[in-house]
């Protein structure tokens, strides 16, 4: 049987107008700004005509760790969120923005998959609505003001070692990972070693994604810490008075975009920082517009739940006053089976004993959504056509022996109507209620403390060990009185651990700390542990080298 592609799908649906879209989603006229007839932004200002309208149902999709085989959390997303609406339920989808970085690169875009997808699939995964260039132009106007306040006297006596804030592109490009600038002579500035972060990785990207509103934007941006005196005193870009110009760069960027799916889903695609260097969710302003909008609010976090459903529950929820009604935990058999030592190429073949031994990462993971944050799940197995009957009844079972159902998503192949029965299983979590949710950690724990929370309940890692800089920066943050923050873990996405080739559930390992550093506007501290970069590269074959476009302006290639 010859398979569309995901592309070759998006293309071949007849998308509704925003208009008859935004009309659904009880968006009035007044507030939707048109981009074109498939996507809009829309106006902050209709909060103050909904603020009095309960909030509907919070439904947070997180995966088990990744392999390449897949997983299919935004697929199961989208598909979910469909399915919602086959039942009759007034639904509507939060998803973060796909950056260039992994369109062009590995992962390949995150607009869905199959006949569960958000559209239109091209736009979404290229430039949108401009948000990304806007972030990356505020985060690079902040550079150029550093750098020519110090060209121009350095009035603040700021200390040109002790640069923190970075230049950044929205591409994966290692060759910028490290660079000299301000060369070629006196009129061109100091010269200094500066680097390059991913856009996703910038702290405006965070700060986009956590502010309210334009006057909470502003104040979050002149927080910013862009470096430090000689003695010891943080250099804000409010010192620089650069605040004002970069919120007005992002007077757009921070209205949510308004889209569909293939089956007139209303969805919102707004931000889209990474979860494996940054916190992983989609705007605050996209998931609090959906939940005054809607009865219930499909979203998402990235990569697996030790790092985008803890992100989201501890930093998210926490600063927004969020809480999730249920969490869908997504796995594959044959991500399983990888992680229990199965090579890709022999992922077909029915293999109990590779999936037992797989498995404990998937229960890990739900172990911790029910027994650390105390909320109920459901695991959704995002269905492939080689899953036999002992495999899907074997993770049934052990997932039953937790005490969570198992609910087989078929949306990649049945769109909303494969994802019925995971909608069905959703709504009896969210009917019956909790009221246990609770923080891995307390904000009044001391940074180390923090850290050890995360790295032994959520990784299961038997202790923290800071190397480097991260011993003397634990003492200058908790001088400086910014210990009582959350806690960012920038890590691996592919292992508990900070070892990318330990799979399944690895323990008696450290997490090792190298490296810490405020970020006062989004208001957290960011933790690089292990090997992990703010900069990622390119693979030997990229996936830019299969997209392109025809005279008609037809695009092909993307996946």
């Amino acid at each position: 049987m010859e398979y569309k592609t995901d592309i070759e799908i998006a293309q071949a649906t007849e998308l509704a107008h925003i208009r008859e879209v935004a009309k659904a989603a009880g968006i009035d006229e007044n507030y939707l700004e048109q981009y074109g007839n498939n996507k809009a932004k829309v106006d902050l200002n209709i909060f103050n005509v909904l603020k009095d309208k309960p909030d509907g149902k919070l439904i947070l999709v997180t995966a088990i760790t990744p392999t390449p085989a897949g997983e299919g959390k935004t697929t199961t997303t989208v598909g979910l969120g469909d399915g919602l609406r086959k039942i009759g339920k007034n639904t509507m989808i939060a998803l973060r923005e796909p950056s260039l970085g992994p369109v062009f690169g590995v992962k390949g875009g995150a607009a869905g998959g199959g006949y569960a997808q958000v559209v239109p699939m091209e736009d979404i995964n290229l430039h949108f609505t401009g948000d990304m260039h806007a972030i990356g132009a505020a985060n690079n106007l902040l550079a150029a003001m550093l750098d020519n306040h110090i060209f121009q006297g350095n009035q603040l006596g700021v200390d040109t070692r002790r640069i923190t804030w970075r230049r950044c592109v929205d591409m994966n490009d290692r060759q910028l990972r490290n660079v000299v600038n301000g060369l070629g002579g006196r009129t061109n500035g100091y010269p200094r070693e500066d680097g390059y972060d991913i856009t996703v990785a910038s702290e405006i990207m965070a700060i986009l994604c956590l502010a309210s509103d334009i006057i909470d934007l502003k104040e979050r941006l002149g927080r910013i810490i862009v470096g430090y005196t000689r003695e010891e005193k943080p250099i804000t870009a409010a010192d620089l008075k650069a605040q004002g110009a970069m919120a007005a760069l992002l007077k757009d960027a921070i209205k949510p975009n308004l889209v569909q799916t293939l089956e007139h889903t209303p969805a919102f695609v707004h931000g889209g920082p990474f979860a494996n260097i940054a916190h992983g969710c989609n705007s605050v302003t996209a998931t609090k517009l959906a939940l005054k909008l809607a009865d219930y609010v499909v979203t998402e976090a990235g990569f697996g739940a030790d790092l985008g459903a803890e992100k989201f529950l501890d930093i998210k929820c926490r600063m927004a006053g969020l809480k999730p009604d249920a969490v869908v935990v997504v796995a594959t058999v044959r991500a399983l089976k990888m992680h229990g030592g199965v090579p890709k190429t022999e992922l077909n073949k029915e293999n109990l004993e590779a999936l037992e031994k797989g498995l404990p990462n998937l229960l890990r993971h739900v172990e911790n959504i029910t027994k650390v944050f105390k909320l109920p799940a459901v695991v959704a197995i995002n269905a492939f056509p080689q899953d036999t009957k002992a495999e899907l009844d074997l993770v049934e079972k052990r997932c039953n022996e937790l005490g969570v159902n198992v609910a087989l998503s078929e949306v990649w192949a049945k769109g909303g109507e494969g994802g019925v029965a995971l909608a069905q299983e959703v709504v009896r979590l969210c009917d019956e209620g909790s009221n246990d949710f609770t923080f891995a950690y307390d904000l009044d724990m001391t940074i180390e403390e923090k850290l050890n929370a995360i790295a032994t309940k959520i990784y299961r890692a038997s202790s923290v060990e800071l190397v480097g800089n991260a011993v003397n920066q634990v003492k200058t943050l908790t001088a400086l009185g910014f210990d009582k923050v959350p806690i960012c873990m920038a890590k691996t996405q592919y292992s508990f651990s900070d070892d990318a080739s330990k799979l399944g559930a690895p323990d008696n390992f450290k997490i090792t700390v190298r490296n810490l550093k405020i970020s006062a506007g989004a208001g957290f501290i960011v933790a690089l542990t292990g090997e992990v970069m703010t900069m990622p590269g390119l693979p030997k074959v990229p996936a830019a080298e299969k997209i392109d476009v025809d005279t008609a302006g037809r695009i092909s290639g993307l996946f």
